[in-house]
Order: structure tokens, then C-alpha cells, then sequence
């Protein structure tokens, strides 16, 4: 926890790693960006001239300063919870202001993964094609190669590959700012698109406005990374290092533009005439590649690590499947997460043998970032109100951003036919996972029956006496989704009392309870009845992991060494000993009875939960429970009973 308080601390290494983790999508962007906007607008039949040119540029500098340093840097890096950033953890700042905030978390969350998917491909393609120039290279095979050694590595962990992201990053961002300086003071009329007169000409004069937006939007494409990563690096880092950053990108864009006015009549945007590598020099083009090669696996790394981290903080925030999260570090945010890995590289091989070619896959790459921006200012817009700031300056705000962003998306939308349908395919696959998981369990919980476990004192303890009924276990322990301690699940009771008597020593009831704090890692232990019925209540941060196992067994150690309980078993010949009772969990797994009376959209959200249940883990690997000592018992969703039930007696 102390490391976590001091990455907010301004230090030299940490601008250093900021530069490795956060700033890789974005900080590649000047591989792909300029040459999808002059394809847009040579195949719209336009000539390359200053006016397109400065104009292009123009709105280049004004996207990344009105999106990416006031959007991201200035305001939604102040939107921390306990230092941690990320959609996830902006939806736990604000769920409580209004239930509907799930929905645009969850799209938002679902269209970062389908940029997860994106950006791998198109980034190693983009360096990988630099090779073209001067080879006849495979860059299918290299690409796929690359993806596929990349994704084997991340069941390792990344931590001491990661040591190198910051100084290999800070090289790619001074290459950049050098090769387009080296141009700059071959044309210093390029320096007029800071104006953005030029920008707003384009935007009201151009007729393929709209379509060359869409190709502008690539250039700050890493923006909802740079909040993501507010964990790892702090606000502060991000904010200095940006600075750099920004200046490099601005100047590498600008001297492409040098070269393109200087090449307005011979350049054929493609992989063998990239602007990018035609300000390199040739004799360092190979070496170019390997960096900018380097750049493309930095940036895949960091969106792969951001999914890893998204899906772990659904999972815990109850929003997708519970699946296995393996931690292959002892480093802080270090995990690996198999199936999200694996499926992230099926896509990535799917997007690169689809489309082939970078310049092919713009259109997919804008769209899905562009709707996880909107959903961001959606739910910045409640953080700052909840913030108490002003409804003018929050007003303002939102109405600004939707237009920009509302702006980009439509222009990305223009491009559906030509690859944008796979980002909304993607996309709409994992909502429906979310939301189905999601609303299942509203569903469940609206059937699930709570009766005052007072009631029960007597019957609990007398039960527990019972020398008639044969002992299930000393200690017996459930797992209770009652939030408060006067109350239990119907069907716990049923379980214990009449389903099969179940006698023990002690009965524990367990709740976890996900807190909207990333780190907390409380408890409280209440006595129900002394030495009978003990509840523990763990309070646990949405990027905790859920392991009710030991924390179990922490506060059982606990309360025996402090004398509060007593585990000794209570069978004569192990008691003489001193020797510890045994413990067993029993998890209650609800299944939809065919007799189960729900709509046709609820009848069809369950089907579909069931079936994603069998694909996640079950409840006790979740629960990081030893199978040996759990018994699962299924119960039905909704009990169906005899009053339910029309039924006439004929006369004899």
C-alpha cells in the first residue's frame, strides 16, 4: 500500500515509466495516422495541397490538445479512486448516483476490449510493413509471429520486459521529435496549422470533412489508456511526461506534412510509401523498423496488461463470468489472465488475416475508442457534479465533449462497410456477456427470500445439542448474501434445519461485500449467538482478490489467538488432545426450474447465464476453496409451492 500512496510522487523514474506504460497506443500513432487521412483523400479525388494538408495538420494539434491534455490530462486524471483510474473504477465513484451509470460502463468497458483486439494488430502491422520499402518481406507471417510470441510471454509476466518500456520509449519518442524537426527547417510555413483557422476551413469547406475526421481521431487513439494507467504511474508522472510527449508527436506529424507537400504529386498512401518512414533516412530504415517494432509491442503490451486489469476488476464488480486470474509476480497489478489472453489473440490473428493490410484497418480501429470516450464523459460528467462543481462549468463540458466525440463517432460510423462492423461485432459480443451477467443477477436477487434469523436462535442451538442427529462438521460455514446480520437466506435455513439436519459445533456466516475502494481489506466479526453462530463480514476493494479461504482462516487465527473462539474438537477422543475440528463450506448453486415463471427476455437472459456459468469457474475455485472439504447443494431460483397450483378433486 505504501508503494501504491507514492506513486503519485513526481520522480524522474516514475515520468520514465510513464513513458513505457502509458503513452505506447498513442505514441504510435504517427505510423498510421497521416497515411490513412491522404488515402481518404486521394480516393475522394482531392489533390494534396497546403490548404489539405495544413488543414489536416491543424486539426491533428487541436484533437490531441482539446481531447487528450484537457480531456484526459487536465480533467479526468483528477477523477481518482484512492489512485487508481480506469472506466471501472469511474463507474465505482459514481454507480451510486444514478443505477442507469452501469450502462455506459459496461459498453465503455466492452469497447476498450474490442481496442485491445484492434490495436495489436494494426500497430506491429504498421511497423512491420516500414520493411517494405526496402524488402520484399511476409509481413502476414512476421505479424502473426510477433502477436503470437508476444501473448506465450504473458503467462511469465511482464515485469522485467517492463523495466526496458520506459528507456525504449523515451528513444521512440526523441526519434520522432528529431526526424520531424530534421523536415521542419526545410519548410517552416508548415509551423501555420498551430492556427486553427486552417483546422475549422478544412472542417467547413473540404466535402470529405466527415471521412478525413475519422482518420484525424487515430492520432489520439491512446487518450482512455493514459486514464487507465493512473494506478501504475500516478497523476502527476503522467502529466509531465505528457509534455514531452505531445511536443514529439506535434513535430514528427508536421514534418510528414513537410515531406508530403515537397512529394504532393508522386505520393500514393500504402505500406511502400508510408510518410512515417519516408522522413527516415535510408540507411537507418532497418533500424527504424526494429524501433518502431519495439514502439508496436510496448503499446499491444500495455493495452493486453489494461484488459487483464479490466476484466479483474468486472469479474469482482460482478459484471462478467468469475474466471481463473493467475498473479505471475509478486509486483503490484501484476496478472495474467488465460482465457482473456487467448481470446484477444484469436482476435488479433482474425483482424490481421481479414484485412491484411494497416491502412485496412482504420475504420475498425476508431470506432470502438471513439464510444469508450463517450461513455468516459458521461460518467466524468456525474464525478464532477458529485464533486460538487459548478452545473455551468459540468454542463459546459459534457456538451463540448459530446459534440466532439458525438463528431468522431459519426465520421467513424461512415467507414462501417469497410471494417467499422467488426468493432461493433466484437463490441456487441462481449455486451452481451456483460449485460446478460449483469442482469441474471438482478434476477436471481429478486427471488432470493430473507427471513429474521432471530427466529432461529433457538432451534440453531439446540440443533448444534443434538447428540440424536449425526454431526456434519465442527465447524460449518456459508456464504450469505445477506448485508445485514438480522437477516438470512431462506434457503440457508433450509439447508441446515431440513434439507439434511445438519448438527455442528459452530455455524459461521461469511459476507463479501465489493467495496467502490480499490485497496480496502476490512472485516468485522459479529457473535449471533456466543460460541454458536459467529458472522464474518469482509469488506474488500474491487481489485482485491476474492481468496475467502484464507482470509476465512486469517480471522479464525485471529480470534483464537486472541481467546474469542474455541476450534478444539469436541469428539472426547480428539478433544484430550487438543487437536482442531474439521471445517466444510457448503455453497448453495441456484438452478432455473423448468416450473420458474419469468418473461420471455428474462427466461432468455438466465438461459444464457447458465450457460456462461458452466464455461466460468465454479463457486468454489472462485472462492479459492479446497473441493475436499465444500458440498455444493443445488436449490432451485423460485421455489414453487402447493398454493401456486390449481388442483380439482373429482368425486368418487
Amino acid at each position: 500500500m505504501s508503494n501504491h500512496k507514492n506513486v503519485n510522487a513526481l520522480t524522474a523514474g516514475g515520468v520514465l515509466i510513464s513513458l513505457g506504460i502509458v503513452f505506447g497506443d498513442i505514441g504510435t500513432s504517427p505510423l498510421y495516422t497521416l497515411n490513412a487521412i491522404f488515402t481518404t483523400i486521394l480516393g475522394g479525388k482531392q489533390d494534396i495541397n497546403p490548404t489539405n494538408v495544413l488543414g489536416v495538420l491543424s486539426c491533428i494539434i487541436w484533437t490531441l490538445t482539446l481531447q487528450t491534455t484537457i480531456k484526459y490530462v487536465i480533467i479526468t486524471l483528477r477523477a481518482d479512486n484512492k489512485g487508481e483510474g480506469g472506466i471501472f473504477s469511474l463507474f465505482s465513484l459514481v454507480r451510486k448516483k444514478a443505477k442507469w451509470l452501469v450502462v455506459p460502463a459496461v459498453v465503455g468497458g466492452c469497447a476498450l476490449l474490442a481496442d485491445g483486439i484492434i490495436t495489436p494488430s494494426i500497430t506491429v502491422t504498421s511497423a512491420i510493413e516500414g520493411l517494405t520499402n526496402k524488402f520484399d518481406v511476409p509481413v502476414i507471417p512476421i505479424v502473426i509471429s510477433i502477436l503470437t510470441l508476444l501473448f506465450i510471454i504473458q503467462q511469465f509476466g511482464t515485469n522485467l520486459v517492463g523495466k526496458l518500456f520506459g528507456p525504449v520509449m523515451f528513444v521512440w519518442f526523441a526519434v520522432l521529435g528529431v526526424l520531424g524537426f530534421s523536415f521542419i527547417v526545410k519548410d517552416f510555413s508548415i509551423l501555420k496549422a498551430f492556427n486553427p483557422y486552417y483546422a475549422i476551413h478544412l472542417l467547413v469547406t473540404n466535402k470529405l470533412a466527415f471521412i478525413i475526421l475519422g482518420g484525424v481521431f487515430l492520432c489520439t487513439t491512446g487518450a482512455e489508456a493514459l486514464y487507465s494507467d493512473l494506478g501504475h504511474c500516478g497523476r502527476n508522472n503522467i502529466r509531465i511526461s505528457w509534455i514531452f510527449v505531445k511536443l514529439t508527436l506535434i513535430l514528427n506529424y508536421l514534418g510528414q506534412g513537410v515531406w508530403i507537400l515537397q512529394n504532393a504529386n508522386s505520393y500514393v498512401p500504402g505500406a511502400k510509401m508510408n510518410p512515417f518512414f519516408e522522413i527516415v533516412p535510408g540507411q537507418f530504415q532497418v533500424a527504424m523498423v526494429i524501433l518502431a517494432t519495439m514502439a508496436a509491442i510496448i503499446a499491444s503490451q500495455a493495452l493486453i496488461s489494461g484488459s487483464f486489469t479490466l476484466i479483474a476488476e468486472a469479474v469482482r464488480l460482478n459484471l462478467w463470468p468469475k474466471i481463473r486470474i493467475v498473479y505471475p509476480s509478486v509486483s503490484k497489478g501484476q496478472l495474467y489472465v488465460p482465457s482473456i489472453n487467448w481470446m484477444l489473440w484469436l482476435g488479433c490473428c482474425g483482424i490481421v488475416l481479414l484485412f491484411q493490410k494497416a491502412e485496412k484497418m482504420d475504420a475498425a480501429y476508431g470506432l470502438s475508442i471513439t464510444i469508450a470516450m463517450l461513455m468516459t464523459t458521461i460518467l466524468v460528467s456525474f464525478y464532477l457534479r458529485s464533486k460538487r462543481f459548478p452545473k455551468g462549468l459540468v454542463f459546459t463540458f459534457f456538451i463540448t465533449y459530446v459534440i466532439i466525440e458525438g463528431t468522431f463517432l459519426i465520421s467513424n460510423l461512415t467507414k462501417f462497410l469497410h471494417g467499422g462492423w467488426v468493432t461493433v461485432l466484437i463490441g456487441s459480443l462481449l455486451f452481451t456477456i456483460m449485460w446478460s451477467w449483469f442482469v441474471a443477477r438482478k434476477i436471481k436477487n429478486r427471488f432470493v427470500k430473507y427471513v429474521e434469523i432471530e427466529d432461529y436462535y433457538q432451534i440453531l442451538t439446540e440443533l448444534s445439542g443434538d447428540e440424536s442427529v449425526p454431526k456434519y462438521s465442527s465447524q460449518l460455514v456459508y456464504l450469505t448474501s445477506a448485508n445485514f446480520k438480522t437477516e438470512i437466506e431462506s434457503k440457508i435455513i433450509y439447508s441446515i434445519i431440513q434439507k439434511e439436519p445438519k448438527r455442528a459445533d459452530v455455524y459461521w456466516l461469511v459476507h463479501v461485500d465489493v467495496m467502490d475502494e480499490p485497496y480496502t481489506l476490512d472485516y468485522k466479526v459479529e457473535f449471533l449467538i456466543p460460541g454458536k453462530l459467529i458472522r464474518i463480514d469482509f469488506r474488500l476493494g474491487f481489485r482485491i482478490e476474492q481468496r475467502v479461504n484464507l482470509l476465512y482462516r486469517k480471522v479464525v487465527e485471529e480470534l483464537v489467538k486472541n481467546g474469542e473462539i474455541d476450534i478444539t474438537s469436541q469428539y472426547t477422543s480428539l478433544n484430550k488432545h487438543k487437536i482442531a475440528g474439521d471445517f466444510r463450506f457448503v455453497l448453495l448453486e441456484k438452478h432455473l426450474s423448468k416450473f420458474t415463471k419469468l418473461s420471455f427476455y428474462e427466461r432468455t437472459i438466465m438461459d444464457y447465464y447458465f450457460i456462461l456459468k458452466k464455461l466460468s469457474l465454479s463457486e468454489e475455485r472462485s472462492f479459492g476453496l479446497d473441493s475436499s472439504y465444500v458440498d455444493v447443494e443445488k436449490v432451485p431460483l423460485i421455489f414453487v409451492t402447493p398454493d401456486d397450483i390449481e388442483l380439482h378433486r373429482l368425486p368418487v
